[in-house]
């Protein structure tokens, strides 16, 4: 089953690629599909640029901006803060788990093909399935966001179908137009979502320390009175119960954290993929730090978590804290502008989403786990069918139109909540083979373009914390019982298990050992990929590669 190129110890290094060879390779045959270059036919048009706003804010969403205040009402300001940082720690340890292996290999097909190449062809096949599937059903649930928060300006709801309509139609057509065109979308719906999630941490720290027309300084009032945690009220235990509100907000808070991986699976379309990448992967942390830790710990500080305005379930941006603080400062121009921004946003993410979810599909189908049909690019290197199957996931938005059957489409939804947890909880153990298989070779992981020191325990804390937040994901229908509720909680952990088992009783392919893994076949060089990298010439430029 195996060829064994060298019988060696260990591996050959290549100082100038500056990428280990592996001693061992696996020829190519229709049962691994390693070498399935010849088949990729999407083209690098995603410039620097690009990347770099599309690692920094591609898929932030209405999560961020009206999810928070959810998270505040569920466990307190304290409490919330908590459950954000320690779901980014596992959401940076995914990334740069993911963004080590990409740096070695930035080809189409990503993680999926990375967990068949050094895990188990049948753990790939179950991997790209389940993620296809979870970001195809997310592209609805932003079209019907960004629905919902057009009506902050026409509440009468007559037009909602229209709405629909027009987006689907325009999320779609960006991703059929290319990669290109997908990036410079991205590219300015990101400078609105950081100009957006900037100025309202700025503004919210200038109503804090009053600066607001009212001139009322709250400091950290709201932490005292009525208090930095809070819980569901499951349980009489006070402490107890906010714990419970910690645990329900650690879940929430993934859900918007989901959808970093974008940036490594535009890889195999990006220019200088294993430059820009890694120089991607590397400011992840700080992003994470600004604008998720410190935008929780500035909306703790404005509004009270029991503030009957952070649950009107509205949609709009009137449940967002920011908006809620500054009207009870007296601005009034402001929340408008806030909601056409977050409605860019829903927008935006829902484009990011379809794109993730096609890119998914058309690997899946060169590597052979998926129908060839999807395979097929125009000569521009548009995966065209992939593209336009998945953008028949839009359509499901329109269920929303219909009371009946946006009960429904609610219940698919929360089918997909726990996919995301399973993305990188396989992104984290496919990291642990690489790294096992690195050191069984021999293979210096410090000659890669991008590679982490603290690894592997950043996989290792990954895949402990993402196991817990699946199994509590549904955690309140033990204390009160919802067979719906249990199921929509709990019914993708079958469905992974399921595609996995099958796939590996079907096809019958073997787990890899450390000493068998390919990290050679299919992958381009360092030559093939980069180009030299140009000095700033002036002070633009350098303020450029500072940004960028």
């Amino acid at each position: 089953m195996f060829v064994e190129k060298e019988e060696s110890s260990g591996a050959s290094h290549d100082n100038e690629k500056g990428i280990a060879s592996a001693a061992n390779i696996i020829p190519g045959n229709d049962r691994y599909h390693f070498d399935q270059s010849d088949l990729d036919r999407v083209q690098r048009r995603l410039k620097q640029r690009h990347v770099q706003m599309i690692a920094i804010a591609g898929t932030i969403g209405t999560g961020l901006f009206l999810g928070s205040g959810s998270a505040l009402h569920g466990a307190g300001p304290l409490g919330a803060l908590f459950a954000y940082g320690l779901v980014g720690t596992v959401a940076y340890s995914s990334l740069c788990s993911i963004g080590e292996m990409t740096a070695l290999a930035p080809i189409s097909g990503t993680f999926p093909h990375f967990a068949a190449r050094w895990v188990q062809p049948s753990f790939g096949a179950a991997v790209g399935w389940n993620y296809f599937y979870a970001q195809g059903i997310t592209v609805p649930v932003e079209i019907t966001a960004a629905t919902i928060l057009i009506t902050y300006w026409d509440d009468e709801h007559k037009h909602q179908a229209g709405y629909t309509a027009v987006l689907c139609f325009l999320v779609c057509l960006i991703n059929i137009f290319g990669v290109r065109y997908f990036g410079e979308s991205e590219f300015i719906f990101s400078i609105i979502k950081l100009t957006l999630i900037t100025g309202l941490i700025l503004c919210g720290l200038i109503i804090d320390l009053g600066g607001g027309p009212d001139h009322r300084r709250l400091g950290f009032t709201y932490w005292k009175h009525p208090g930095a945690f809070n819980g569901p009220g499951l349980v009489k235990s006070k402490s107890t119960d906010h714990f419970l509100g910690w645990v329900a907000v650690l879940v929430q808070a993934g859900f918007s954290f989901q959808g970093m991986e974008l940036v490594a699976i535009a890889a195999s379309e990006t220019e200088n993929p294993r430059r820009n990448i890694s120089k991607a992967v590397r400011r992840v942390f700080w992003r994470i730090v600004i604008f998720y830790i410190l935008g929780i710990l500035i909306t703790g500080m404005l509004v009270p978590y029991d503030d009957p305005n952070l649950l009107n379930g509205s949609g709009t941006a009137s449940q967002s804290p920011y908006v809620i603080a500054i009207r009870r400062a007296g601005i009034h121009t402001l929340p408008s502008i806030i909601n056409a921004a977050i409605f860019t946003s829903a927008f935006s993410a829902g484009n990011s989403f379809l794109f993730c979810s096609s890119r998914i599909l058309y690997g899946l189908s060169i590597r052979g786990q998926a129908p060839r049909i999807f395979s097929y690019c125009t000569k521009n290197g548009l995966p065209i069918v992939a593209v336009l199957c998945t953008c028949c996931f839009s359509l499901l938005s329109f269920m929303n139109v219909s009371s009946g059957a946006a009960k429904v489409f609610n219940w698919f939804v929360n089918l997909s909540t726990t996919a995301g947890f399973f993305t990188w909880w396989s992104i984290n153990i496919t990291y642990i083979r690489f790294w096992q298989g690195h050191k069984a070779q021999g293979i210096d992981r410090s000659l890669l373009p991008y590679w982490n020191p603290l690894q592997p325990g950043l996989a290792i804390w990954g895949v402990f914390w993402t196991s817990i937040f699946i199994l509590v994901n549904g955690y309140q229908v033990f204390f009160v019982w919802n067979t719906q509720n249990f199921l929509t909680a709990y019914i993708n952990t079958p469905i992974f298990f399921g595609l996995w088992i099958g796939w590996t009783l079907y096809m019958r392919t073997p787990f890899w050992r450390a000493h068998e893994m390919d990290f050679v076949t299919g992958i381009p060089s360092i030559e093939e990929t980069e180009t030299p990298e140009e000095p700033p010439r002036n002070l633009g430029e350098k303020i450029f590669n500072i940004v960028f």
